[in-house]
């Protein structure tokens, strides 16, 4: 019979959080985690209709044959910010692999801000994510995942390992956006114009829930063009939302974009600017 005990240096982390509206405030009413997972007390630094959730990962990476799972509610009207205070690392792995699955819940008129920082991708790592969002009417959600091949600094290249993640995006039962991406590292994906065209860095910005203008797509595109680079991006209408695309050489510039695109949407579809986690070290 195969053996089916788990190693104890594989980490099976959860994390459940629930936020419910009470007296004109969204309150972390339910948070269970099991190392290395952990959430910091909510902070509230744009009044009380808005909560800022910061994830932690107390282990500092994730290695072949950890299992991460993270299950987020949104009950009605409620408002969540939740981010990480650094970059996530995954670490070489001897053949096995990361598993990461998250699925997130947004009730009626709730509104979730999904803004993690980026993810570091080791030469030789095995990742898989999974992250499936369910919205109902009237609810709304913005989300970015911003990964990094390679320790690119230390002159590190992501020629072995393998690399999947798997974006669902449901509302009122119907599917808005559906992003399967994934490959096994070699030069040829790494080089090809198909592949990462030689940048490092790949990210999404995905926004759902009220339709977007023709304006509002035409004036993301001038945040991006009017910055002087070399790295690549596009924007898509979605039915109900948007879509950010990036390929390119820099965490920070990404980061810099997606926050000024952040800002917009906010600014058009609450009347409010943003406030940036306070975690972020930028």
């Amino acid at each position: 019979m195969k053996n089916l005990e788990i190693n104890p240096s594989q980490w099976q982390g959860i994390l459940e959080l629930d936020y419910q509206k009470i007296n004109n405030s969204t309150q972390l009413v339910k948070a269970y985690s099991q190392a290395p997972l952990k959430i910091q007390r909510s902070f509230y630094p744009e009044g009380q209709e808005i909560c800022h959730s910061i994830i932690l990962h107390t282990a500092g990476g994730m290695v072949g044959g950890d299992r991460l799972s993270q299950t987020i509610n949104l009950q009605p009207e409620t408002q969540v910010l939740l981010t990480t205070p650094a970059a996530s690392k995954i670490y070489r792995s001897s053949g096995e692999t990361v598993q990461n699955t998250i699925n997130i819940e947004i009730q009626e008129q709730a509104y979730l801000e999904f803004i993690p920082r980026e993810m570091i991708i080791f030469n030789g790592a095995i990742f898989s994510q999974n992250l499936r969002v369910n919205l109902a009417p009237n609810a709304c959600y913005l989300g970015w995942e911003i990964t990094r091949f390679g320790r690119t600094a230390r002159g590190e290249i992501f020629n072995q390992g393998q690399w999947k993640s798997c974006t669902e995006i449901w509302q009122n039962g119907c599917p808005v956006w559906v992003d399967r991406q994934g490959f096994i590292a070699n030069e040829e994906i790494l080089n090809s114009p198909h592949g990462l065209g030689g940048k490092p860095v790949i990210a999404t910005l995905t926004w759902v829930g009220q339709p977007v203008s023709e304006d509002i797509v035409k004036n993301i595109r001038q945040l991006w063009s009017q910055r002087e680079t070399s790295s690549q991006a596009g924007v898509t209408q979605l039915i109900s939302g948007l879509l950010c695309r990036y390929r390119g050489n820099s965490t920070q510039e990404v980061i810099n974009w997606f926050t000024d695109v952040w800002q917009l949407l906010r600014q058009n579809y609450t009347g409010k600017s943003i406030v940036k986690p306070r975690v972020w070290q930028l």
